[in-house]
């Protein structure tokens, strides 16, 4: 019996999942019924224990408690899907409390990192004007990459300096600030009308050949200005959206407004970075203070 395709529906249609949720969600469940068929066991037959094993197989792989309690997570939203289609009453994923995740503080770049970062671009040449756009834009909103190559020229608001991101289910406006305002009106004025392949290409930023930009093709430009940079961390475009709400919260914006920005449905998720900027605070004062 093909379940993807149907909970890929439900995930989709009922649920109003994001492109990263719908794949992740999809692999675990894939992964799942894969054990499921060594095991000699059907979705419909499976009860707790039989998932409670299944965790404690991906442990025993070397998985971590954040890849199982996701995984766990997975199940619970694939066994609600078959309880809906009338294929199960009971969700034996339900009852299983999630593994222990260590949450670590994220890796942010200072002020002075993130300036020189945005510098390496050169705004003079076509690639150059668009990728000071792209990272500015990054910076300035906290997006995520995903919401960044996905952006549409309709999404961009320059005269009243916002963007609109996100689904028709989870949208959002984010303003955009003065710097990335110039390098996106630059952008738009000089340069993308001249990398576009067809005229009614509705992204925003598109590569050298002229398409959408691709997650590949960004990490790639992440890459190449981290080096230039000498930045010697591990850089990824997630880096810029922790520093973008870490610099916020540490400059004095509420916790709300950042929330609201980043677009977390659960405010806790966005307390780590009070926790980041209260540690360098820590940091600081016991640098600093004389009888620290």
């Amino acid at each position: 019996m093909d379940y993807q395709s149907g909970y890929a529906h439900y995930l989709t249609e009922e649920k109003r999942a994001s492109a990263n949720t719908l794949s992740s969600y999809l692999r675990d469940v894939t992964q799942y019924l894969h054990w499921l068929e060594g095991e000699g066991v059907s979705p419909e037959q499976a009860a707790q224990k039989d998932v409670e094993s299944y965790t404690r197989f991906l442990s025993a792989k070397g998985k971590s408690a954040a890849t199982v309690t996701r995984s766990l997570a997975s199940l619970k939203s694939f066994y609600s899907y078959l309880i809906a289609e009338g294929r199960v009453s009971v969700n034996p994923a339900r009852g299983l409390a999630p593994a222990k995740v260590e949450r670590k503080l994220p890796h942010i770049l200072t002020s002075k990192e993130v300036e020189l970062f945005l510098e390496q671009p050169d705004a003079s040449d076509a690639k150059g004007c668009r990728d000071r756009a792209m990272l500015e834009l990054l910076y300035a909103t906290g997006i995520r990459v995903t919401e960044l190559i996905s952006l549409k020229v309709s999404d961009l608001n320059l005269p009243l300096e916002y963007i609109h991101c996100g689904s028709e289910a989870k949208s959002r406006i984010i303003p955009i600030g003065a710097q990335a305002k110039a390098s996106l009106h630059k952008y738009m004025e000089r340069v993308r009308e001249h990398m576009i392949s067809v005229p009614e290409e509705e992204a925003l930023f598109v590569n050298c050949n002229g398409r959408p930009m691709t997650r590949q093709g960004f990490w790639k430009i992440i890459k190449s200005y981290a080096r230039r940079a000498g930045i010697e961390e591990d850089i990824t475009p997630h880096i810029l959206r922790h520093s973008f709400a870490a610099h916020l919260i540490e400059n004095g914006a509420d916790l709300r407004s950042v929330q609201e920005m980043l677009g977390h449905s659960d405010i806790s998720t966005t307390q780590i970075y009070t926790k980041l900027t209260n540690q360098k605070l820590k940091n600081v004062y016991a640098k600093t203070h004389p009888r620290a």
